[in-house]
């Protein structure tokens, strides 16, 4: 196109594309997944300790659900960024986010996972035990499949709302798309025109994530139903 023929926003626009994309597979996009897959763990962990745990470790893992659920986000991230170097502690800036990100995401879904694990009904256990099954082997090959479709959908938004929430890693100058975002309306001067880009990269993210997850829930339900019929 013209340049002569491109307004000024739209060609800020097209010009900043590609490094807030970039940004975002570079930074947004790992620190997404392995948090997730990090906070995931950690919440399988926590949920197991709350359900079958001795009552020490039950209070402990309590007391961190309470804790981080209680609290927001921005202020974790900051306590670990910008408070730890105070008692000897100094995170570089993506570790630091990572470490508060799979602490949020394993407290909450910690509670997704023991909801779905409660959710399935004792006669699945006992029928698993009349065959001989250990609590692992239970817990393994019939609790856990079954537990697995009712916790489909909301691990599958606490993942959309993590792509999101990554976000709030520009505080800790993570060069992630808001941060890019950050750096180049610092030298253009167009914040309302790069923050909207930036809100719309995120909104094409999600909107992605949201089409797998109900092609997801539609296979994990069509399986459920099968599974069923079999039975």
């Amino acid at each position: 196109m013209d340049a002569a023929i491109v307004p000024a926003w739209l060609q800020l626009m097209l010009d900043s594309f590609w490094p807030l994309l970039k940004a975002g597979l570079a930074f947004t996009v790992p620190l997404t997944l392995l948090s997730f897959a990090g906070g995931l763990i950690l919440a399988f962990i926590v949920a197991l300790i709350r359900l079958f745990g001795p009552k020490p470790l039950v209070l402990i893992v309590r007391f961190y659900v309470w804790l981080i659920r209680g609290t927001p986000l921005l202020v974790q991230l900051f306590i670990i960024f910008y408070g730890l170097p105070n008692a000897g502690i100094v995170l570089d800036p993506l570790p630091a986010a990572l470490i508060g990100f799979i602490l949020n995401v394993g407290a909450y879904n910690s509670e997704v996972i023991r909801s779905a694990i409660e959710s399935i009904p004792k006669g699945q256990w006992e029928a698993a035990y009349s065959l001989s099954m250990t609590r692992g082997q239970a817990m393994r090959r019939t609790v856990l499949p079954q537990a697995a479709r009712v916790a489909v959908p909301p691990l599958a938004n606490s993942f959309i709302s993590l792509v999101k929430d990554t976000s709030l890693a520009a505080v800790l100058t993570v060069p992630e798309i808001f941060q890019a975002a950050q750096r180049i309306a610092a030298v253009t001067y167009e914040p309302l025109i790069l923050y909207t880009e930036a809100a719309l990269i995120y909104l094409i993210f999600s909107s992605v994530l949201s089409a797998a997850q109900t092609r997801l829930e539609r296979r994990y339900g069509q399986h459920a139903v099968f599974t069923e019929g079999q039975r």
